[in-house]
């Protein structure tokens, strides 16, 4: 008996958690898998497949947190590794803090660096940093949190464009890059 409340309790907290993190538009595309939130992929994500031009090896990438790659979005911000970063449209700019919370980090985790200054190459917006919950440096661009997206695995992915018409892509100045949303 006290397993089945306990597992209804643990369905509930993940209910709550992902309605935290964005809740449903209501116009997620029609699929055999459970309901999509805005703060969690749909699972059959796909996306215009994604030409990114790595960093080239000759860059001094190790020491830098965030630079540009050219993909079929245009130019965009890529960590050292040349992994995608997004925005977050719910982040509040120069609020300090991070509206991606609890079950919304595990599809979209936290940009983060041990530098006291971020380091970049080629972008040319404000960078900074704000404190997680757990006490990382978060990345900032224009006074706004940077994330990943969990099903990019490698350099060049952008399957995170557009999700839930509220994550984008990041373009050097810092702006929301809103073209070639997937729509999800």
């Amino acid at each position: 008996m006290k397993l089945n409340v306990g597992a209804g309790l643990a369905i509930l907290a993940l209910s709550a958690a992902l309605t935290a993190c964005g809740g449903s538009t209501g116009t997620a595309p029609e699929t055999t898998s459970p309901a999509v939130t805005e703060g969690s992929p749909p699972a059959s994500a796909t996306a215009p497949a994604a030409s990114v031009t790595p960093p080239s090896a000759t860059q001094e990438s190790a020491a830098v947190d965030l630079m540009t790659a050219t993909s079929s979005a245009g130019e965009i911000v890529v960590d050292a590794n040349g992994m995608s970063v997004y925005f977050f449209t719910k982040d509040v700019k120069d609020s300090g803090t991070s509206a991606c919370t609890d079950a919304c980090l595990a599809a979209w985790p936290p940009v983060t660096t041990a530098a006291e200054t971020p380091q970049v190459e080629g972008v040319t917006g404000t960078v900074g940093t704000i404190t997680t919950p757990d006490g990382a440096k978060q990345v900032t661009l224009n006074g706004l949190p940077l994330y990943y997206f969990a099903k990019d695995t490698k350099a060049g992915d952008i399957l995170g464009q557009g999700v839930n018409g509220v994550w984008y892509l990041a373009d050097p100045s810092g702006e929301m890059i809103r073209m070639g949303a997937s729509g999800y």
